[in-house]
Order: C-alpha cells, then structure tokens, then sequence
C-alpha cells in the first residue's frame, strides 16, 4: 500500500498544479468568466404620491356625410380648446392624441352587404393637469364645453425618475444582504463587484392607501404609487 501511495502522490501534486495555471491566467487576464462569483438579482421600492394627472379626453360626432361630421367636430373641439386654455390650461399641456374618420353600416341582412349611412368623426386630446387639486374642476369643464368622450385619466409623480434612484440604492443594498448569506452558508466571502445589471422598467403601481383631492366638481382620489428599481449585481467570492 506504501508504493502505491508513493505513486499517487506525484500525480495528485501534478493535478493540483494544473488546476492552479488557469486561476493564475484568469488574475492575469482579468477574465471574469474564470472566477469564483456570485450573482443576486433584487429589487427596491419608494412610496410617492402623484403630482400631476394626464386626461384624455374628446369629442365624437356623427352626420350623413364625412364633411358635415368634420366641420361638426371641429367646432365642437375649438370650442373645447378654447375653454380650457381660457380656464388656465397652458397650450403646451394640450396635445392632439387621436383623429379618426369611419364609415357607419348598416346591420347586415341576410343576402345583402352592409351599407354605409353616414360618418363618425373622433377627435381626443391629452391634458396634463400640472394641479391637482384643480382636476376635478378640469373634468367638470370637459364635459360643460361638449367633449363627449373620456379616454382615460393616470396620474403621474413628476420627479419619478429622482425619486426611483433610493429605490435603485435599496435594490444594491438587498442583493448585498442577500450575497453575504449565500456566501456565509459557503464558507466563502463576498470580493469586488464584477458586474452591474439593472433590470426592466417598472413603471409606478398604485398602493391601495388613497387620499381624497380638494375638487368638489367630480370626487376622485390620487393614491399613493410605488417606484421600483430591480438590479442584478455579480461579487466575486473569497
């Protein structure tokens, strides 16, 4: 058995030693690929509560002819227009968004094609309502000068992007955390990091805690949204 030991021992002293060349090689060329690491993906959130709204929001109207539709919807629009940039809304805040022509048909019968009996002309603007405790004001007022239709209404957090970054620092922090209990369970310590990934865009999400605006006209409530930040991040282990 001693012989055989004897025999082995170089081989093994052989293996080790050629299993250390390309750990060397990897420190020397910096290879990332060749080092021991550990990647943790994580994410971090900060509340805000919105600042401003978008409205979207138009006229439609309908007549025997493509022509007198038009005409019908652009009077109707400039007068719109008008009326808000008259109550304060800055020009700048009102953005054309959709215009559409379409035929209207009649019900098919059977045996006969559907035919066209008039037009629908729709036209819809988006508004950015920079104050909010005037929105329900605004809503009230689309509808007083004619819009008859309503796209939609989201709110905003104007300094989103800033407000997103601690959101940003808390997704370093937690993957972080996270890495030092991975590595602590393997015996191992967290090195440098060898690389920084931020993950997809997540727009803000509504939290169910809600507060109710200052408008009279029309009841609404703003909420609280949450910013968030996901972030991949890769150490090096010790």
């Amino acid at each position: 058995m001693r012989s055989l030991s004897l025999f082995l021992c170089p081989a093994v002293a052989g293996l080790a030693l050629l299993a250390a060349v390309p750990a060397a090689h990897a420190n020397d060329t910096d290879d990332i690929s060749e080092r021991r690491s550990i990647t943790v993906s994580a994410s971090g959130s900060v509340a805000a509560e919105p600042d401003r709204a978008r409205i979207t929001s138009g006229v439609t109207t309908e007549a025997a002819t493509a022509k007198e539709a038009l005409s019908q919807n652009s009077e109707a629009m400039k007068k719109v227009i008008a009326g808000l940039k008259e109550s304060g809304v800055e020009a700048k805040d009102i953005q054309t968004t959709s215009f559409r022509i379409e035929p209207r048909y009649t019900r098919a019968k059977e045996g006969e094609a559907p035919k066209i009996v008039g037009y629908r002309v729709t036209n819809q603007v988006q508004i950015l309502a920079r104050n909010l405790d005037r929105l329900g004001e605004i809503l009230d007022q689309l509808i007083s000068l004619g819009a008859n239709q309503m796209g939609g209404l989201s709110f905003e957090v104007s300094e989103g992007e800033t407000l997103r970054d601690e959101a940003r620092k808390q997704a370093v922090a937690n993957a972080l955390r996270r890495a030092k209990i991975y590595a602590d369970a393997a015996g191992a310590e967290i090195g440098e990091v060898l690389t920084i990934r931020e993950g997809g865009d997540m727009g803000p999400q509504p939290m169910a805690m809600a507060r109710a605006m200052k408008a009279e006209a029309v009841p609404l409530e703003r909420g609280t949204e949450t910013l968030r930040a996901s972030v991949s991040v890769t150490w090096e282990l010790k």
